[in-house]
This record gives structure tokens, sequence and C-alpha cells, in this order.
């Protein structure tokens, strides 16, 4: 039995599966966010407190040894532990938007674009750089008290493991500091953030990703486990997505656009990043937008529609929802891909009495289809196209994908980033696993000819509200 354990944003979960990649049972545990003038974060104790909890769950009265572990959680933010990888402070989260600030001052400077120029990443306000800049003014102490300042997942596997340290990989590194092509900190980029003081907070890069044993909590002590990739490059692994040229859509809390690629070009508009990854000379890139399915959330709540009447509704109102249109940038952060804007904020338009809570939810989807073809446009997707994420539950959701698209969507159900940390640890251990059983899709979804002519249409007409609505935010 192998054990994939996926640390997410709002819900952690830890799914087991035999060797042919069965799921044989999955646990899950919400975990909270806090919300306030644009800071949000999280408690490390809790989500270390959930992870346990899962564990105990999905192994509980399985009578199969568990042969090892794997583990992914969400990506970037800063979360700052002491040497046992304890928490000095709530975790700033990806989400958050306290740097924007610091963000729109490198964008007016140049430190933005030198930056990405350097390393492929395009920095937003939840991202590392910006966030350990802003803590470096606001609040030094937590930063003079802190072993490490690392992602989720390396907290984790501290403490799972008992570490003497903290350490990373090269994809969490990736976001600002990494050297895509020597797979090391970019010492220049450190210095140009203003950082050089806090050089000794980023934590050594295990390339590949480290391993280790667990030491008894939520799994029996003595079992392997290795402590990476991060979430995106894990779903990508776990929905087979490792030839150049293929793509992954995460529809997930965030709506992440990944495409497999051999080449780092550092050139082009300043937005996404080159995720590094195990296999050398092999990268995603990666343009993962602030909000996905938050965004259906949000327009659901306000409505008072329940997600079991998603279906249903879509299919009373028409493609182009009678004219209802959404620019579905709804972060308090802005958005970073496929362009960092972070004062840009979502958009109902041509909105009347007339118009029906289908309507919104349509437009809504159809807003969010748009976004995804914008980043999967921008991240050079030319072969096959992956879906997975909770949005995946919607099944005319992912006909109206598909037809946005344009394309035919290999629909991967399941824990598919757990899946993706059980075969990056399979690699890491030398065992061998049948990658294609493991990331066979579960339905293929085919676009409809007509309603994809449409919707070509209604994307050149997204992209120019986009347009106005970026020259808008910026005045």
């Amino acid at each position: 039995m192998y054990i994939g354990i996926d640390v997410g944003t709002s819900t952690v979960k830890a799914a087991a599966f035999d060797a042919g990649g069965r799921e044989l049972a999955v646990a899950a545990r919400p975990v909270g966010l806090a919300m306030h003038g644009g800071f949000v974060e999280q408690d490390m104790d809790e989500v270390y407190g959930a992870v346990v909890a899962v564990l105990e769950e999905v192994t509980a009265g399985r009578t199969e040894p568990v042969e090892f572990a794997g583990l992914t959680g969400q990506g970037d933010g800063v979360w700052l532990v002491d040497t046992a990888g304890r928490p000095v402070r709530s975790a700033a989260s990806w989400m958050d938007g306290r740097a924007h600030e610091l963000v729109d001052r490198w964008l007016a400077d140049g430190t933005f674009e030198t930056v990405f120029r350097r390393t492929g990443g395009a920095m937003f306000p939840g991202s590392p750089g910006p966030l350990l800049a802003w803590l470096d003014s606001h609040d030094p102490k937590s930063l003079d008290a802190a072993s490490a300042a690392v992602c989720c997942k390396d907290m984790v596997f501290q403490r799972l493991t008992g570490a003497a340290r903290a350490t990373t990989d090269v994809s969490d590194a990736s976001m600002p500091f990494l050297d895509p092509l020597t797979r090391s900190y970019d010492n220049r980029v450190v210095e140009l953030l203003g950082l050089t003081h806090r050089r000794g907070l980023l934590a050594p890069v295990s390339d590949p990703v480290a391993t280790g044993e667990t030491r008894g909590e939520g799994l029996p002590a003595g079992i392997r486990i290795a402590g990476g990739p991060y979430d995106l490059p894990a779903c990508a692994l776990g929905a087979g997505v490792t030839a150049p040229g293929d793509g992954l859509l995460i529809v997930g809390t965030c709506l992440a656009a990944l495409v497999a690629t051999d080449q780092v070009a550092l050139t082009g508009e300043p937005a996404g990043l080159y995720i590094s990854t195990d296999r050398r000379g092999h990268w995603l890139r990666a343009l993962p937008a602030m909000v996905g399915t938050a965004a259906l959330d949000w327009v659901l709540s306000t409505t008072g529609v329940a997600h079991d009447e998603v279906d249903p509704l879509l299919s009373r109102t028409p493609p182009g929802a009678n004219g209802v249109r959404v620019l579905p940038y709804f972060a308090p952060s802005g958005e970073r891909a496929p362009f960092v804007e972070p004062r840009l904020r979502a958009e109902l338009t041509d909105v009347s009495l007339e118009s029906t809570r289908a309507d919104l939810i349509r437009a809504t989807c159809e807003g969010i289809g748009y976004a995804a073809r914008h980043c999967l446009e921008a991240a050079g997707l030319t072969g096959t196209l992956a879906v997975c994420g909770g949005g995946t539950r919607s099944t005319a959701w992912m006909r109206l994908l598909a037809d946005v698209l344009g394309r035919p969507l290999r629909v991967v159900e399941g824990e598919v980033g757990a899946r993706g940390a059980v075969l990056a640890a399979a690699e890491r251990f030398g065992v061998a696993l049948d990658t294609s059983a493991w990331t066979e899709p579960t339905a293929v979804v085919e676009p409809d000819a007509a309603r994809a002519a449409y919707y070509a249409k209604g994307y050149e007409e997204h992209l120019g509200r986009l347009s106005q609505a970026r020259t808008r935010a910026r005045d």
C-alpha cells in the first residue's frame, strides 16, 4: 500500500493506493484561512494536525503494510519555522495580498522584469520574495526568530520526519530565487529584493527531493517518505503530463495551467514561472491564476445556489449567458497569470433585472474558461490537455470548458496530487510502478464544433474587456 499526502490550501487529504494505482481509501480535513485587510494566513499547527489526522484515518483498519509515502502541498507563501519545524508566526498564504505595494514598485522600477529574466519567475504579492521583503520591513522580529522560511510541504516533512533542519526542493524553490538552469539560488535576485541579510533563511535545496523516515505521528515510525514536489508538478505527474507540449489544467481553488517543456525561454510578458523538476532538462511552464473554483464558490454563495444545482442551471441558459459577462479576477491580491496585475478586480457586466441565477453562473464558468484558455495559450500548449481538480465533478462544466477551450479534455479524477506524490516517491526510491495505469484518464470530453466556434469569438471579446480592465486597474 502506498500513501499520498496532499496538503491543500483549504483541505488536507491523504489517499491510499494499491500497486496498480487504484484508490483504496481517502481521508480529508478542512483547514482554515484567516482573511483580513488583504492578509491571508494559516495556522501551521492546525495544518499539521490535519495531516496527522488524515494519515491516521486513511490507514485505520487496513492490514496492508505501508510501503512508502509521498508528500505534496500548496506552494508559495512564507512559512517561518524554528529549528524543529515549528511555527514562529502564522503562515502567510500564497493568496496573501499585503505585499502588493512592493510588487507595484518593482513593476515600475524594472526589478520585477529583471528577476523574471534571470529566473523565469514572475513575482506576485503572495510569493516568497515580496512576502519576505514585507516581513523584513514590518515584522523583522519574526524573521529574527526563524530558522528558515519554507513552503507548506517543507514544514510538514520536517515535522513528520524529525529532520534536523528544514529543506526545500527545486519545485518550491523555483519562485522566485532559483536559477532554472543551474538549479541553485541566484544571489543577485536575493540582493535585488533587499534580502541579502536574510539569505540564511532560504532553506537548502534538496535536489532531488529529500527523503526520510516517519517518526510515528500519523504513520508508524520508520515508514519511508519523500518530501515533494509541491502540488502543481505533483498533479502533472499524477495526470501523466510529462511529454513536451502536453498540458494540464487544474480547476481547483487556484486555476493552474501547466505545460511540459524541455526549453526555458525568458522572453515575452513576465508572468508565471518555470517549475524545475527532479528530471534535469525538464520543466513545467506554469501559469497559475489566482482564482479558479473560488470564483464560482463566491457566486454560488452570493446567489444562494448549492453546488449540486450547478449542472441543471448551466443547461437553463444558452452559451453567452444571455449577454452577462464575468471577468473572474476575484482574488484580493489581483492576478498573477498570464500577467501580473495586483490591483485587478472582478467585473460583472450587462446584468439587468432580467438576468437569472443561471446566467450569472454560466457567465462565471465561461469567464473562468476564457481565463484558462489565456493561460494555456501563453504557456505554449501544443499537445494533449488533461484536466483535474474539484471542478471536474461538474459534468456540465467540463462540457462547457471543452467548448470554451476548443479541444478535447482528458479528465483525470480522484486524488491526482496525492497520486503524483506517490509516483515521485516511487522514482526516488527506485520502485517500478506502471505510470500508464496510474495516470489513465477517467473520461475524454470532446468539444462541440458549433459551440467551440462561438466561444472562439467570445474569447477575443474577453481579451478586449480584460485589456480595458487592466488599464483601469493601473489608473
